[in-house]
C-alpha cells in the first residue's frame, strides 16, 4: 500500500533503495542466519507530514518463518477511570504504567499462533496481547488487567499499536520484505525494529536495527520553545490571541 501523498518520484527512489539493499543483504546472509536492513533509518516529520511507510527488507539463510517487531520510545501513561456522576463525567480510579511503547507494530511471514509457541510469545512480549507493563505493586489483578487492556484500546483507537499483524513476503525460498506504517500522529523519538527468525517454533536468530523520527523546519522549532520554555510559549500565546481578536475587531468596525 502506497503511502499517503506519495510521488512517482519518490516511489521511484524507494524502490531503487530496497533493491540495493536486496543485493546487501543477499551477499551478507551468505555468511549469516539473518539480515535485514530499513529503506531509510530516519523519517522527518514537517508541517505536512501525513504518515508514511518505511520498507523492510531481508534474506534468511536456510528455511524458517519471519516476525518483524516495531517498539518506539517508552513513557509512562495513567490511565483514568470515569464515570458519569449527576450527569457529570468525574474520575473514579487511575493507574499509572511505566515502559509503555509509544508506538508498537507486528508483521510475520505466517499467524503467530501456527509459528511461535505461545510461551515465546509471552516472553518476548509478541503481540498487543503480551505486552507487559510495570505498574503499582498491591492493585488486584482483575483490576489491574482491566487498565492494562484500557491502555491497549486507547492507543489502537490513536492508530499507535496496531490492532492486526502486518504481513512479510517471502521473495522466493530466502528474500523477504515487509512495510511498516507510520501514522500522521506518530511520536518522535528513537524506535527499535526487530527481525526474529523461527524455526520449530523458537526464536533461533534475530537482529535490531534503529529508526529515527524526527521533527524538523518551523514545526521542531515551535515545538521545542513550547516545551523548553512552556511559561513564555503561553504568554506569547494569550498576546497572540489578543491581537488576533482585536485586529479582527478593527476590520469589521471599518466594514
Amino acid at each position: 500500500m502506497s503511502s499517503p501523498g506519495a510521488t512517482p518520484g519518490s516511489t521511484l527512489a524507494r524502490l531503487a533503495t530496497a533493491w540495493l539493499i536486496l543485493i546487501a543483504v543477499t551477499a551478507e546472509a551468505r555468511s549469516q542466519t539473518l539480515v535485514a536492513d530499513l529503506s531509510s533509518h530516519l523519517i522527518a516529520i514537517t508541517a505536512g507530514f501525513t504518515g508514511t511507510e518505511v520498507l523492510l527488507f531481508g534474506a534468511t539463510e536456510g528455511e524458517g518463518e519471519v516476525i518483524v517487531v516495531v517498539r518506539g520510545p517508552e513513557s509512562e501513561v495513567t490511565v483514568r477511570r470515569k464515570r458519569r456522576t449527576l450527569g457529570i463525567w468525574v474520575n473514579r480510579g487511575s493507574i499509572t504504567f511505566e515502559g509503555v511503547p509509544s508506538f508498537y507494530a507486528v508483521a510475520s511471514s505466517r499467524p503467530l499462533a501456527e509459528i511461535v509457541q505461545p510461551e515465546v510469545l509471552s516472553r518476548q512480549q509478541i503481540g498487543v496481547d503480551n505486552l507487559q507493563f510495570q505498574a503499582p505493586e498491591g492493585i488486584r489483578e482483575s483490576r489491574l488487567k482491566k487498565y492494562h487492556d484500557a491502555l491497549i484500546r486507547n492507543k489502537q483507537r490513536a492508530g499507535l499499536f496496531s490492532g492486526e499483524v502486518g504481513q512479510v513476503t517471502f521473495l522466493g525460498e530466502r528474500l523477504f520484505r515487509t512495510e511498516i506504517y507510520f501514522p500522521a500522529n506518530v511520536p518522535t523519538g528513537s524506535y527499535l525494529v526487530e527481525v526474529l527468525l523461527v524455526r520449530d517454533g523458537e526464536v533461533v536468530s534475530a537482529q535490531t536495527s534503529p529508526l529515527i523520527i524526527s521533527k524538523i523546519g518551523i514545526g521542531a522549532e515551535i515545538f521545542d520553545f513550547a516545551h523548553n520554555r512552556a511559561a513564555l510559549y503561553g504568554v506569547l500565546a494569550i498576546i497572540g490571541a489578543l491581537m488576533a481578536g482585536w485586529s479582527a475587531h478593527l476590520v469589521f468596525r471599518r466594514v
